[in-house]
C-alpha cells in the first residue's frame, strides 16, 4: 500500500504538520504539507513543507541551516494531521531565533514571550 493512500489532504491539497522534538517531546512548530512535500519528507528523511505564502516547497533549513532530521512519522486517528518527530539541527526551529515557535504564553489576558532568542534572526537570514 502506498504510504499516502490513507492520508486525507484538505480541499486545497494540504495537511497540517506538527514538528516535535524526538528527544524531549517539545512541540517545535506547525506548518503545512502537500503530497509532494510529504513524499519528499519520507524519501529524504528531512522535513519539507509547503509554504502557502510563497506557493512552493519549503525545505526546512534551506536558508537558516536549521534542518529537521526525521526520526518517526505519525498520522492521527482521522489521517488528516501529520506528526513529525525530529532532531532539530542547530537547536532553532523558529524564524524568530528560538528553539520553538510556541514561545508566547497567555498570562492574565496578555501574551508573554517565555523563552529567549537563541540567535538574532538577522544573523540567521541576513
Amino acid at each position: 500500500m502506498n504510504a499516502l493512500e490513507k492520508i486525507r489532504f484538505d480541499e486545497k491539497g494540504l495537511i497540517p504538520a506538527i514538528a516535535q522534538d524526538f528527544e524531549t517531546g517539545e512541540i517545535l512548530m506547525f506548518a503545512w504539507m502537500n503530497e509532494e512535500a510529504l513524499l519528499l519528507t519520507i524519501e529524504k528523511q528531512q522535513a519539507i513543507y509547503y509554504s502557502r505564502s510563497r506557493k512552493k516547497l519549503w525545505f526546512k533549513g534551506e536558508e537558516s541551516g536549521h534542518t529537521q532530521l526525521i526520526k518517526e512519522i505519525y498520522t492521527d486517528c482521522d489521517d488528516d494531521v501529520i506528526l513529525l518527530k525530529v532532531v532539530q539541527t542547530g537547536g532553532i526551529a523558529c524564524h524568530t531565533g528560538r528553539k520553538s515557535c510556541f514561545f508566547q504564553k497567555l498570562d492574565n489576558d496578555k501574551w508573554q514571550a517565555i523563552t529567549k532568542v537563541l540567535k538574532d534572526p538577522k544573523d540567521i537570514y541576513g
